[in-house]
């Protein structure tokens, strides 16, 4: 799939620089996406926001994330294309770096972008990267996936998608949102926690098991106990977990497919 969007390049000081129109994207993008969080985002998240401490009227340099997550967890992020590729991908989460695609998107797309962009990478992941236990898991994660084949990448993807993208966290207070693309998602943040979806116990096999398709609402999320799970996962023997998924087969999908396309 080739993107519609091209990422800014830094000038020789590291700076990327944005037109006032971006600037106002995020802006509309952060400010309502604070208000639609309240009483929904997990305590962890909110911590590593503050953190962060984001701009609300700019979009904010890489090198003032760093300067948070560096000393934090020991990542950092890296600006990248609008796509890169799988080898790209998990090399860089191997090496504890997140990438970053360097653009936003247009106002036309301001509730749904297929592709990440900025906001989704910073306000979505980075607060999260703060958190030792999903820092860990992600690290791990990727190391896994660097090493793995094509189709043991496919169950992998699974995993990702359910926790770091779409994870949800039982907490005293309720449920809460972990995942990145609920967190950066005005339409997600609302439907995660409206009764619609199923809701199913965190189980590594059930979620590798799990087909999804990235252009809908999901159907079905994955509720972690405690955030503290994703290192416990990440300390267990995930390949063979793959394995066993593989022998097993996927669940029937909760979906129509897209185009004639398998869901993946």
């Amino acid at each position: 799939m080739a993107s519609l969007y091209t990422a800014h390049q830094p000038d020789s000081q590291g700076l990327i620089h944005y037109t006032d129109e971006e600037h106002g994207t995020w802006q509309i993008l952060i400010e309502r996406q604070l208000a639609a969080l309240e009483g929904k985002a997990c305590d962890d998240y909110l911590a590593g926001l503050t953190r962060l401490n984001l701009p609300c009227d700019r979009i904010p340099q890489l090198a003032q994330i760093n300067a948070v997550l560096q000393p934090a967890t020991g990542w950092s992020v890296a600006a990248v294309p609008a796509l890169i590729s799988f080898d790209r991908f998990f090399a860089l989460l191997a090496n504890r770096q997140f990438p970053v695609a360097t653009f936003i998107r247009r106002r036309d797309e301001l509730d749904y972008l297929q592709e990440p962009d900025i906001f989704h990478e910073i306000f979505g992941h980075c607060a999260m990267l703060t958190n030792p236990a999903f820092a860990h898991f992600t690290h791990v994660y990727g190391q896994l996936g660097l090493q793995a084949g094509k189709e043991d990448r496919v169950f992998l993807a699974r995993l990702y998608w359910f926790t770091v993208e779409f994870g949800l966290l039982n907490t005293p207070a309720g449920l809460r949102i972990y995942g990145g693309g609920i967190l950066s998602s005005i339409g997600e943040t609302a439907y995660a926690l409206g009764g619609q979806p199923m809701l199913q116990p965190f189980d590594p096999i059930e979620v590798l098991r799990t087909p999804y398709r990235i252009d809908i609402m999901q159907p079905t999320y994955f509720v972690l106990p405690e955030l503290a799970d994703l290192y416990r996962l990440a300390e267990q023997d995930i390949m063979a977990m793959v394995s066993d998924a593989r022998r097993l087969g996927l669940r029937p999908p909760r979906f129509a497919p897209a185009g004639g396309k398998q869901a993946s």
